[in-house]
């Protein structure tokens, strides 16, 4: 059974606790993340967001977020994918006001963070198919390694550790992140 976005706007109004993507006709039911990958997220989403809402550059959504991939094969509108990178960025000029529905653009930047679960092949997998359809920007981040890696289209990997800095410069002119500033605080 082949199923469309409409089946899966319907499950996910049943089940909200559900995160679920569509693959290839298939709903892909996905767990929930660890604590520590989702506050990862949240703190990079957090840091994103504030630096981009204050200078109206975009739109910063996290994990919950649909875009529709354009089909994979052409004419084929089942084939269409519904998916959620963990945190990702959308130019203001790209998405002006902002939709109640899911969207049909792929985000300029799109950022997995590796849970507990998580297999780093189908996160890079999953990363090489939006730069393929036309993100600009894929990082991986993975807290086992403490590392964040950035994709680009044909371009070399650039890997990033404690004591490097996050930029995109072509996308956010200024923005930076100490890497180190991502995995959670530790209290006393």
């Amino acid at each position: 059974m082949s199923f469309t976005i409409t089946d899966l706007e319907q499950l996910q109004t049943e089940h909200p606790e559900w995160q679920m993507e569509l693959v290839e006709g298939n709903i892909i039911l996905m767990g929930p993340s660890d604590y520590e990958s989702e506050e990862i997220a949240t703190r990079l989403s957090t840091f994103l967001n504030n630096w981009v809402m204050s200078r109206k550059l975009g739109r910063v959504t996290g994990s919950s977020a649909g875009f529709i991939l354009p089909n994979i094969e052409e004419g084929d509108s089942e084939k269409r994918n519904l998916r959620a990178p963990d945190v990702s960025f959308v130019r203001a000029d790209r998405l002006k006001k902002t939709k109640r529905d899911f969207v049909e653009l792929l985000p300029d930047v799109m950022v997995e963070v590796k849970s507990k679960t998580d297999k780093i092949q189908p996160l890079e997998e999953k990363i090489q198919l939006f730069l393929q359809l036309g993100s600009k920007v894929g990082i991986l981040i993975d807290p086992d390694k403490l590392t964040v890696t950035v994709y680009r289209l044909n371009q070399a990997l650039v890997i990033l550790q404690n004591g490097d800095t996050l930029t995109l410069p072509d996308l956010l002119p200024g923005w930076e992140l100490a890497v180190s500033e991502l995995w959670p605080p530790e209290f006393d």
